[in-house]
């Protein structure tokens, strides 16, 4: 993935394996302690090692090999042309085929993806593994729906990382298992900047059966 206006890439990680691979290919790597309990505190306490904090912090998670660079590249424009944003993440409008999908793995009992609802500002109200707002209405294929797919990337200043580390984990934070929340629950506003699909698919992994749904998209994009 190339992302313009990218100064540095590190590798986040408390596993040596994961280290040891990443040095293999010559990254960059920083260890953090297994006490981080979500992505959030493990980017707060990597930042902290180096002599200088960059003006914005992304973090990328493995579980999203499926992340397209734009995203990266439109949090990065969002945070750049407003310096009130502090905390940003991409949204994903929901398709038909998408919705349905979300859908279909809650009434499996699975979690397909997490939602977004956000204000006239597009700040987040709220995050949820439910698939939110609720809708009855079918859409077919590729209509447009009113159910945003939130996708697990954020890009953070050095000072909201640091206001984050400050606060307990947060009631909704524990609840959902969603850590973007604690920002939320405690008034720190979360841009939900909405990125555009451009004709790819996207998915995360969040169950077994993802790996197989993943591995497809990679094999048609030749990626695999």
């Amino acid at each position: 993935m190339a992302v313009p206006g990218v100064s540095a890439v590190y590798v986040v990680t408390d596993d040596k394996r994961i280290a040891d691979a990443a040095t293999a290919f010559d990254a960059k790597v920083l260890m953090t302690s297994s006490d981080c309990r979500n992505g959030t505190e493990r980017c707060a306490e990597a930042v902290a090692m180096l002599e200088q904090a960059p003006s914005v912090v992304v973090n990328l998670q493995g579980d999203a090999p499926l992340t397209p660079s734009w995203y990266v590249a439109d949090l990065i424009s969002a945070m750049r042309q407003d310096p009130q944003i502090s905390v940003a993440t991409p949204v994903l409008r929901c398709t038909g085929r998408h919705l349905a999908k979300l859908k279909s793995d809650r009434r499996a009992g699975r979690v397909g993806g997490t939602t977004a609802v956000f204000d006239h500002l597009r700040n987040a109200l709220y995050f949820s593994k439910e698939v939110m707002p609720f809708t009855a209405e079918t859409y077919v294929d590729d209509a447009e729906t009113p159910v945003y797919h939130h996708v697990g990337v954020y890009a953070y200043t050095p000072e909201a990382l640091t206001r984050y580390m400050a606060l307990p984990p947060s009631l909704y934070e524990r609840l959902e298992g969603l850590e973007q929340l604690r920002f939320v629950e405690n008034g720190i506003a979360v841009k939900c900047v909405e990125v555009p699909a451009r004709g790819h698919e996207f998915w995360e992994l969040n169950n077994p059966s993802d790996i197989e749904i993943i591995e497809t998209i990679l094999r048609e994009r030749g990626l695999e």
